[in-house]
């Protein structure tokens, strides 16, 4: 799981320098792995205009190009890039730079009898994406010979932590920052989702057929936006999912990776234009087939639970959305998907399909099912925010509620499982700020875990917590 330090002070009130947190969080079990610093590593990649880019004489391929970085000294570069052009705004590294994505630090050279000077680098050279088709292209008013991390929002550290599978509260930034929030390291902050009225009924409805087999979707809530405007996300929403790696495709589905890693509660978004009458979800039929959004087409059987509409499968319910349904730039009606799946039987479908997606990862641990219209909400709000429109009211199938669970509590088993003498007030109060309930005053008392926490099971869950 990775997140920024900005991005963790969204949900978190705190001072605390970058390593005192990370020491914290490793010391409450969510061990960091790893801390990138781009600011460092990116440092010495400067924005840098192409005064000129002529043919190379001795190769066809090639191309002899003047770039001016900011001070004044224009440096000869020899690049192989087909967008490499005179005029463009590009990302520039002199010699002596160590390039990532090559694994290589970068000396003066000659290419076909030709000295070259440094580099105009791609994404998939400083380990951006996996963009290698060409140089990087800045607009026009990119600050010439400012940082290149700076202006592309990349100078924040990126935190990865190593998940347990007992922890999916901690599969988005929120949850994290709420773990830190019960120690002495900052104030955790709610940022509880506003509820979005609807104008009008939601004209796609939604059944749940299961039959007799159990049901694998134990609920389904569903709302449209009508007249978005659909397109790039704007700056700060691909920075921020730049950062931790992920490519921005367009707002919409931007919207809902964000409120993925946010909140740790996927989301799918159909272009209403493309779904054909009601919505159904099912087990899929023998012999069914699906296009899915990462290109491949998969056989189907009925232990797969789908999404489908009146002409067929729409969706791996839980895993991945169709190609068929998908959001582009021309989407001008959007239904937003929130549902509930069953874990075991999203980790089959991943295991034997060979899937590994950002929802499968999250869904198959369990997710807040106390979350899934307040995350629909979010998601709403955010699309209307970005992308205007009109939302409809909610239409829910199944119901969303978490297992109550009340724990039988003796104070005493802090001291005898973890050695600790705490007092009761003490222990209330870690407790409390983990989102638990806690009732009583005496020797024992009952606890209840939060709909976020479906890890614990009994007292020694608890002592642990504590």
């Amino acid at each position: 799981m990775k997140f920024t330090l900005d991005w963790l002070k969204e949900h978190l009130d705190t001072s605390e320098s970058l390593s005192a947190i990370t020491d914290k969080l490793t010391m409450i079990g969510l061990e960091v792995e790893k801390v990138e610093d781009k600011a460092k590593l990116l440092a010495p990649f400067t924005i840098a205009r192409v005064i000129e880019a002529k043919q190379h004489p001795n190769a066809d391929r090639l191309r002899v190009c003047m770039v001016d970085a900011g001070d004044g000294k224009p440096v000869q570069v020899v690049c192989g890039a087909p967008n490499a052009r005179t005029g463009m705004i590009g990302v520039f590294s002199p010699p002596g730079t160590y390039i990532p994505g090559k694994d290589i630090t970068l000396g003066v050279g000659t290419i076909r009898g030709v000295e070259s000077r440094g580099m105009l680098v791609s994404e998939a050279e400083l380990l951006i994406s996996d963009d290698h088709d060409g140089i990087i292209e800045l607009p026009a008013d990119a600050p010439i010979g400012g940082s290149y991390a700076k202006y592309a929002g990349l100078d924040e550290a990126v935190i990865e932590i190593n998940l347990t599978p007992n922890r999916p509260d901690c599969t988005g930034v929120n949850g994290i920052a709420r773990d830190l929030g019960a120690t002495d390291i900052g104030k955790f902050k709610e940022n509880t989702p506003k509820q979005v009225k609807g104008t009008f009924p939601c004209p796609v409805k939604v059944t749940l057929d299961f039959g007799t087999t159990p049901p694998l979707c134990p609920a389904f809530a569903l709302r449209l936006v009508k007249g978005v405007k659909n397109g790039p996300s704007p700056e700060w929403l691909q920075k921020r999912l730049t950062a931790i790696g992920l490519r921005p495709i367009n707002a919409l589905v931007d919207i809902t990776n964000l409120v993925t890693f946010d909140r740790g509660r996927p989301l799918h978004v159909f272009d209403a234009a493309k779904v054909h009458g009601h919505l159904t979800v099912r087990r899929a039929r023998k012999s069914e087939r699906l296009l899915a959004l990462d290109g491949r087409t998969y056989e189907l059987d009925d232990t797969v639970c789908v999404i489908a509409d009146e002409k067929g499968v729409e969706s791996l319910a839980g895993i991945m959305g169709g190609e068929a349904s998908g959001c582009s730039e021309a989407t001008t009606d959007v239904l937003i998907e929130s549902a509930l799946w069953d874990p075991l039987n999203i980790a089959q479908t991943g295991r034997k399909l060979d899937i590994h997606s950002d929802a499968r990862y999250r869904f198959e641990r369990g997710v807040d099912p106390n979350f899934m219209l307040p995350g629909l909400e979010l998601a709403t709000e955010l699309v209307i925010k970005l992308c205007g429109g009109q939302a409809s009211e909610v239409t829910l199938a199944g119901e969303a509620k978490s297992p109550d669970k009340l724990i039988e509590f003796p104070v005493d088993e802090v001291k005898r499982l973890a050695g600790l003498d705490l007092p009761l007030p003490e222990m209330k109060r870690i407790l409390e700020k983990l989102g638990f309930f806690v009732a009583g005053t005496g020797k024992s008392v009952k606890v209840a875990a939060p709909s976020w926490r479906p890890d614990i099971e009994g007292k020694a869950d608890i002592v642990e917590e504590v």
